[in-house]
């Protein structure tokens, strides 16, 4: 995963909305007849597959992309910073379907409805989790579609020598351990219940302090690297943990959501069941290390988004033509 792909799902990009209007006004909430397809001889109808600023998500909206158009819809891919700007479009059926996060957009909707401060809805269960958020995205005019096996949350890392000479292949091992652990994370860690006071609480690690050098950036996974820090927030697909010699430790008491990755679509521009066929058919087969790999391919190798989309479905037998 790119390294700032955290940062980037909750990050808010200023300057950007007049642009998104100017370039998605066309699409207005359209159904799939009124966009093409049938009234316009352009098959199926015209689907705009949503992507946010991160690597992982704009390779599984190539992905989506091509599923489609492989079935027989005109798709595209409309790059949006955040989910601040796509959430909103996908409402609006100005972008029609998005790759998604169970936990997080759950509980991202869970806070335009009840506030900032509402009581969380998302859990380590990703049944509950779903069915939580098929509750708040259904009053939106959002289909939530199956998740599958594939995940990407959050997760911490350490150096393979220092987990080697404690014995460590867990966060309980590390709490066992009685090691004082300088965390190289986001600010807000500090306060968050899934990194400082959760690691302290369900754990028992001894964090002795923050070192602010954001998700699983570079600048982070280096002080783990150099000693200067102990332990790295990152996320469960970093593609880049073995180039500073870090692995992740296992979250054995699960105290992070269930982020697992699941296609969301508008109900009524792309609501119909071959779309959601069409997708199910990735769902099924995508793995979380299937996920490191791609993330690999751009950011180690700087393949290109689409290229990597295109090798990886022909790999799986998931394209007919």
């Amino acid at each position: 995963m790119s390294s700032t792909s955290r940062a980037a799902r909750t990050a808010l990009v200023a300057g950007t909305v007049i642009a998104l209007a100017a370039g998605l006004a066309a699409c207005g909430g359209q159904s799939l007849e009124d966009k093409g397809g049938k009234n316009n001889g352009g098959g199926k109808g015209e689907i705009v597959v949503g992507s946010a600023g991160f690597t992982e998500s704009k390779v599984l909206a190539e992905i989506y992309s091509r599923i489609l158009n492989d079935a027989g819809y005109s798709a595209r891919v409309q790059t949006l910073a955040n989910r601040e700007l796509y959430e909103p479009a996908l409402e609006k059926g100005q972008i029609d379907v998005v790759p998604e996060y169970a936990s997080t957009l759950a509980e991202f909707l869970n806070a335009k409805k009840n506030g900032a401060k509402a009581k969380p809805v998302a859990s380590s269960d990703v049944d509950k989790t779903v069915k939580a958020l098929e509750k708040l995205a259904g009053p939106r005019g959002l289909k939530v579609l199956a998740a599958g096996e594939a995940t990407d949350q959050n997760a911490f890392a350490v150096t393979k020598e220092f987990a080697a000479r404690h014995k460590l292949k867990t966060l309980s091992d590390l709490g066992g351990s009685k090691q004082k652990i300088k965390l190289a994370s986001g600010e807000e860690c500090e306060t968050r219940v899934f990194c400082k006071p959760g690691l302290e609480k369900t754990y028992g690690i001894d964090i002795t302090g923050l070192d602010p050098k954001g998700v699983g950036t570079p600048q982070a996974k280096q002080a783990v690297k150099d000693g200067t820090d102990q332990l790295v927030l990152t996320t469960t697909t970093d593609a880049t943990l073995d180039n500073f010699g870090l692995v992740l430790l296992q979250d054995d008491k699960k105290l992070q959501n269930a982020d697992n990755v699941l296609p969301v679509v508008n109900a009524k521009s792309a609501g119909d069941k071959e779309i959601e066929t069409a997708l199910g058919k990735l769902t099924r087969v995508l793995t979380t290390e299937d996920l490191i790999n791609l993330n690999r391919k751009v950011d180690a190798e700087r393949l290109k988004p689409a290229d990597v989309a295109q090798t990886y479905l022909e790999s799986k037998g998931l394209l007919k033509k």
